[in-house]
């Protein structure tokens, strides 16, 4: 058994909160995953009960003084997505860094973040991701590139060189699980899966191994 597979077995066996795990393996993955460690897959369901999955970059990992501690994403509110999320109020997300052999799955209830932590984390993206945000009818038909391109014209005109608010349509979420899986590939098809659940997240973890 390599070093790497002696961590792994430890953490599963011995930690009592996912989330330790879970920032352990994405800092191990910010130095071997050549692309973005940070993207995740986000699932969520339709009004018609059918349902979507895409990737988007996970913006942040709350800390344990968090009261609804979880994994933040941010997007358009009026896209896909963001009217299915506020619908539901439910989500799943799956983290795959195939450079360690690893998968985390999560699944879990989802709330809109605050506005001043929005606000915080658009003033940080660049201009023109900034721009882009106010001119992107996200999820909508779009009749030409060179329409979008006039869009980003002309409001990177509005701006100039000023400020540029966060839109009231661009916001973030948050997803706070009631279901953390980890898994690590082994040799064979004999994989280490374990899950963590609760009924509610005011409530401590049951720990599981499953079948792989």
């Amino acid at each position: 058994m390599s070093e790497q597979e002696t961590d792994t077995e430890q953490g599963f066996a011995e930690a009592e909160d996912p989330f330790a795990v879970f920032e352990a393996w994405l800092l191990e993955a910010t130095t071997t995953e050549n692309n973005d460690p940070t993207a995740m897959a986000v699932a969520t369901v339709d009004p018609d009960g059918l349902p979507n999955v895409r990737m988007v970059l996970l913006k942040g990992v709350d800390g344990p003084q968090h009261p609804g501690r979880g994994f933040v994403f941010y997007t358009n509110l009026e896209s896909a997505k963001g009217q299915e999320l506020a619908v539901s109020g439910k989500a799943a997300l799956l983290f795959h860094w195939k450079s360690l052999r690893r998968q985390v799955r999560v699944r879990g209830l989802v709330t809109r973040v605050g506005a001043e932590e929005a606000d915080h984390y658009f003033a940080t993206r660049p201009r023109l991701s900034r721009i882009g945000a106010w001119a992107s009818d996200q999820s909508r038909p779009l009749e030409s590139r060179l329409a979008f391109e006039k869009k980003i014209a002309q409001y990177t005109a509005k701006f100039g060189i000023g400020e540029i608010p966060r839109p009231p349509h661009w916001s973030g979420f948050r997803v706070t699980p009631l279901e953390i899986e980890l898994w690590h590939d082994r040799p064979f098809r004999l994989h280490d899966r374990v899950v963590f659940r609760r009924a509610d997240v005011s409530l401590p973890w049951s720990k599981a191994r499953l079948y792989p």
